[in-house]
């Protein structure tokens, strides 16, 4: 099991903690091939057409094999694909699907039936397709890629253009692949950055209004940020980072550990809150410690109009964390209404009511929008995480019946297919190479740092603080 700490900041003074086709044929539109259903499948009302609330494993894999007369809903076909996993693996389900295709159509006899085969062929593609786009990493292994290629050439016959379609079908999964495989060195870089433990001379050190003082432009490449890093995040990641043995299944795990890209952007919100506040802590005197605070206020609500409540979310906690929460003379200077406003925004009281609003609003626009820019919906990455992890830990994967719960994969498709659409929208926002550049490699204050830069620019207030102060100087400076 994957070990994976969720942190949702509450909107308080704190430190942040480290935490993981076009259709060929009309999806549902056939009526499901005929199966026989164990004991108690169909007691309840089925939540798709021909699908119960719960069935067996078997009966569900049959659900997604299409036939001459069949092909399973959209809708089925990414529910199941991503909850199956939690009871077989991605290469054995394909296997058994191509079984299935090759027994049912009688794949394997010396002579097809050509006609019965034109009418399957172009469905079976289409689930290949649907599968191959929207989880190509099931497909990373040789093995796979033969299951594949084998039941398509037992079709190829009776169309040379099955041939040319599992072609183009295999030269757009390995494009993919390889983009997945080539993370951006920004990507990398972020995971380990340079942490200040005292100020630097200024003259080594660069400031981000130096390099953005339009708080727009800051707001935009913050987005460009947060969209490049989404584009890395598989479907199947959210599944894998809550996952428990399936009890049925035999004693080899049913995957490897894959979460490295979700847990890489939780890193980034951290990385983010503590770029904030080294900002704000940074300067020596409180007018220009004033001056930040209000450029990030801005920010923050750049990031609101445009949806990217990921960064507003960031921004906020950072401004909140304790060693910029207790520049009082610095706070003094600041207008701070519009900072109330994005706070009450985000405010976690009702499990952040406000924010689940405007969430639901920012969702709408992207729907119905007439502009890539009003697509934008960068969801509170952290929060999300919660609600899913909640509706995994609240709801068992299999009945006392040893029946597959596919009601409840099907509320958690339905967040994560959501998610999926908003991290597929291209940003239309021109990347500036050096202001995001430095927002990837800009050195941030350590935890210890950021308290001793606090107390470097305003003194410490009691006895608490004065002991604290003591400790950090003894401890970095190596005074006494």
């Amino acid at each position: 099991m994957c070990c994976f700490y969720i942190w949702v900041p509450v909107v308080q003074a704190g430190m942040p903690q480290t935490l993981s086709t076009s259709d060929m044929v009309t999806p549902g539109s056939l009526s499901p091939p005929p199966t026989e259903p164990t004991d108690g499948e169909q007691a309840r009302q089925p939540l798709l057409d021909g699908v119960p609330s719960s069935a067996s494993l078997d009966t569900l894999i049959q659900q997604l094999v299409p036939t001459a007369d069949y092909y399973p809903e959209k809708a089925y076909i990414f529910t199941f694909l991503l909850s199956s996993r939690l009871f077989i693996e991605p290469r054995e389900l394909l296997a058994r699907v191509c079984h299935l295709c090759i027994e049912q159509q009688q794949l394997d006899k010396p002579v097809l039936d050509k006609a019965r085969v034109r009418k399957f062929g172009p469905k079976l593609l289409q689930l290949l397709a649907e599968w191959t786009e929207t989880f190509p990493r099931d497909f990373q292994e040789e093995s796979t890629i033969g299951h594949l290629k084998d039941v398509v050439g037992r079709i190829a016959p009776c169309d040379e253009a099955y041939r040319k379609r599992v072609h183009q079908l295999l030269q757009a999964l390995h494009q993919k692949l390889a983009a997945l495989g080539q993370r951006p060195e920004s990507l990398l870089g972020a995971d380990k950055p340079i942490s200040y433990r005292t100020k630097p001379p200024a003259s080594i050190h660069r400031e981000l209004l130096d390099i953005c003082s339009d708080p727009y432009t800051l707001a935009q490449q913050l987005t460009h940020v947060e969209l490049e890093r989404l584009q890395h995040i598989g479907p199947e990641e959210f599944v894998q980072a809550f996952v428990n043995k399936d009890p049925l299944a035999s004693t080899k795990p049913c995957f490897t550990e894959k979460t490295n890209n979700l847990e890489a952007y939780v890193k980034w919100f951290n990385r983010l809150c503590y770029l904030v506040a080294t900002e704000i802590c940074m300067p020596a005197k409180k007018k220009q410690r004033a001056q930040v605070i209000e450029f990030f206020i801005d920010v923050a609500r750049e990031c609101f109009n445009i949806g990217n409540f990921n960064s507003l979310m960031a921004i906020i906690s950072g401004m909140n964390m304790s060693p910029v929460s207790r520049l009082k003379k610095t706070w003094a200077k600041v207008k701070t209404a519009k900072f109330f406003i994005l706070e009450h925004q985000m405010d976690p009281t009702g499990n952040f009511c406000n924010y689940r609003t405007a969430l639901r609003g920012a969702a709408h626009r992207s729907l119905t929008a007439h502009s890539s820019r009003e697509k934008i919906v960068i969801p509170f990455f952290s929060l999300l995480i919660k609600d899913i992890y909640f509706l995994n830990e609240g709801c068992a994967n299999r009945l006392p019946n040893g029946h597959v719960n596919f009601e409840k994969f099907l509320e958690l498709a339905k967040q994560v297919g959501e998610f999926i659409r908003w991290k597929q929208v291209e940003c239309p926002f021109e990347q500036d190479p050096s202001i995001t550049h430095y927002l990837h490699t800009a050195p941030i204050f350590s935890e210890d740092g950021l308290y001793l830069a606090s107390y470097e620019s305003e003194s410490p207030e009691n006895q608490t603080e004065k002991e604290r102060w003591k400790s950090l100087r003894s401890s970095i400076l190596g005074k006494t």
